[in-house]
C-alpha cells in the first residue's frame, strides 16, 4: 500500500527540491516553536527540528509518510539565522566574507502506522571569497534572500560568492539531501526512479 507523502513544511524551496522526484505529495505547516536551546549546537539543532517537525506533522497524519527538514548555518561558532531583511543580510554576509560556514540540512522521514524513523544530517562546507562592501550590496539587491539561512541562495546568483562548495549531496545546501532523502523514501515504499 502506498502512503500519502507529507512535506512538513511550507518552504517553497523545499518543495521545489521534492518535486524532482515526480510524486505526488501535500504540504502541511509543522507549527514547531524553533527558539534556540542554550548551550545546543547547530548539528544538534538542525536534528531536533527536523524531527520535531516530522513527528508534529505525523501526530496529524498517523499513515502517512511525512518528511521533516530544517537547515542551520554556522560560522565560527555562531549560528546564522535567516536574516529577515537587507540589513542584516548584508551584515550576515560580511561576517562570511573570506571565510568558511557550515550548513547542516536535516531530513526526517516518519511514519507513525509503519514505525518508520529515518534521520540524518548532511553537512555542506562553504568557503567564501573576499566580498567588497559593493559586490554584497548589489548581489542583496537583486536577490533579495532574506528567507535564506546565511543570507544567500546558492541555487541562484549566490553561487558567484563562492570560493568554493564542499558537500555529499548539492542539493542539501538548498534546504533537502536529495540523495538521501532518495533511498529513504524507498525504504518507505516509494518507487525512485
Amino acid at each position: 500500500m502506498l502512503r500519502p507523502l507529507i512535506l512538513a513544511s511550507t518552504s517553497r524551496y523545499r518543495a521545489a527540491l521534492l518535486e524532482r522526484f515526480g510524486l505526488r505529495f501535500n504540504t502541511a505547516s509543522p507549527a514547531v516553536d524553533e527558539t534556540d536551546q542554550p548551550g545546543e549546537t547547530a548539528l544538534a539543532r538542525a536534528a531536533r527540528l527536523s524531527d520535531a517537525k516530522a513527528e508534529a506533522v505525523a501526530a496529524q497524519y498517523p499513515e502517512a509518510v511525512i518528511i521533516g527538514g530544517d537547515q542551520v548555518a554556522a560560522s565560527g561558532g555562531t549560528v546564522l539565522h535567516k536574516p529577515g531583511n537587507a540589513g542584516r543580510c548584508r551584515e550576515q554576509l560580511s561576517l562570511l566574507s573570506a571565510s568558511t560556514a557550515e550548513f547542516l540540512t536535516a531530513c526526517t522521514v516518519r511514519c507513525v502506522a509503519a514505525d518508520l524513523r529515518l534521520s540524518h544530517v548532511d553537512t555542506t562546507r562553504v568557503t567564501f571569497r573576499t566580498l567588497s562592501d559593493g559586490e554584497i550590496a548589489r548581489y542583496v539587491e537583486r536577490e533579495q534572500p532574506f528567507d535564506c539561512a546565511g543570507g544567500f541562495k546558492a541555487e541562484a546568483l549566490g553561487i558567484t560568492l563562492f570560493a568554493r562548495m564542499d558537500s555529499e549531496d548539492p542539493t542539501a545546501i538548498v534546504g533537502l539531501p536529495l540523495i538521501w532523502l532518495a533511498g529513504a523514501l524507498r525504504a518507505a515504499g516509494f518507487v525512485l526512479p
